[in-house]
């Protein structure tokens, strides 16, 4: 934890670590398409990066915003959402469109009724709602499969902005254990937690987000805080393996576990650890691509697993393929970055926020 100028404490590591899981679940995906039975992945939990997202993300809420709403409306606050996620929600639903577009591998009706429905599902995509299924995944958001998790970060911020912001320890407290248990029952019921982004599961998503998110609010609020030497290396080092673990016979308690008391004890970590010099550069550059890399990659995703699916290429062909990938996934989120979300940013504070 560094102080800013303002006196606020900076959580640096909490930044790098939302980077680290963010490259972890990019890797997940490059290998899910070349190991689809889960227990053949390297990394057999990586989808639980978005788990630890929704954590990290209730616990930074609570840090920015609880002590604003003296001065700030609750109108005001979710423009300041709004402002800091979308613009790169919509970069990856129009990279989402030109790569449906031009997938050599994907069926597309051509006809009035596709072109209607290709429209529709662009429209609600931009305004990351659940849209008709246009490439056949049964995904809720087909045109950029990760936008799943930000319909349900929306609906974190609007229940903090009209709820969470004034509860109690107490309530709060009751809600993560009710959350909890309900994270369990469909854990163990399911066997992992891996889900939320089909039609079929998507009611687990909001499953998914309810408990981590009120336990990041509960986590900040509570001040609890780990003294950890090289907290940044040894956070990191856990992600890896809590995610490189085998599945277990009773899997979904693992993953429970994980989310429930594991995940909050390396943000408590985090925030109370102390980072500097090179580290402190590396956590700056993780945090900054987090966002793009983890919501621009997918499309890419889409075509390349099609190539394996179709062409069945030998992993000597698919080993380079995959390489090249991410740095291009690396590539492409600092660009989008610096070239594309932070200007627009800058400008919709001032047409928007400055109002």
């Amino acid at each position: 934890m560094q102080k800013t100028l303002t006196g606020k404490p900076h959580y640096p590591i909490l930044d790098g670590l939302r980077g680290v899981a963010a490259m972890l679940v990019v890797l997940f995906h490059l290998f899910e398409a070349v190991f689809p039975a889960p227990r053949d992945l390297p990394l057999h939990h990586g989808y639980l990066a978005v788990d630890f997202f929704f954590l990290l993300s209730g616990f930074v809420v609570a840090y920015a915003y609880d002590d604003r709403w003296d001065k700030m409306t609750t109108v005001q606050f979710l423009k300041i959402r709004l402002v800091r996620l979308h613009p790169l929600l919509v970069l990856g639903v129009v990279i989402g469109v030109v790569g449906l577009l031009v997938d050599p591998f994907v069926q597309r009706d051509s006809g009035t009724a596709g072109i209607i429905k290709l429209v529709v599902a662009i429209l609600l995509s931009m305004l990351v709602l659940p849209a008709p299924d246009v490439r056949g995944w049964n995904e809720t958001h087909p045109l950029n499969g990760p936008s799943w998790s930000l319909l349900q970060e929306y609906i974190a911020n609007i229940l903090y902005a009209f709820i969470g912001r004034k509860i109690s320890n107490t309530v709060l407290w009751m809600v993560v254990i009710i959350s909890g248990i309900a994270l369990t029952a469909v854990a163990v019921q399911r066997g992992d937690v891996g889900t939320g982004w089909s039609y079929d599961t998507f009611w687990i998503a909001s499953i998914r987000m309810m408990f981590p998110f009120s336990a990041g609010l509960l986590l900040f609020r509570l001040g609890k805080r780990i003294r950890l030497p090289l907290a940044f290396l040894f956070c990191s080092l856990a992600l890896i393996v809590l995610f490189a673990l085998p599945t277990f016979t009773r899997n979904g308690w693992y993953e429970a576990f994980v989310i429930i008391v594991i995940f909050p004890l390396i943000v408590a970590a985090g925030a109370g650890g102390k980072v500097s010099g090179t580290w402190e550069n590396i956590c700056k550059f993780c945090g900054d691509i987090s966002y793009p890399i983890y919501i621009l990659h997918y499309p890419f995703i889409y075509v390349y697993t099609a190539w394996i699916y179709v062409k069945k290429p030998a992993q000597t062909e698919i080993i380079p393929v995959a390489a090249g990938l991410f740095v291009l996934f690396l590539v492409l989120a600092y660009a989008a970055l610096k070239l594309y979300d932070e200007p627009v940013r800058a400008y919709l504070k001032k047409k928007v926020l400055m109002k």
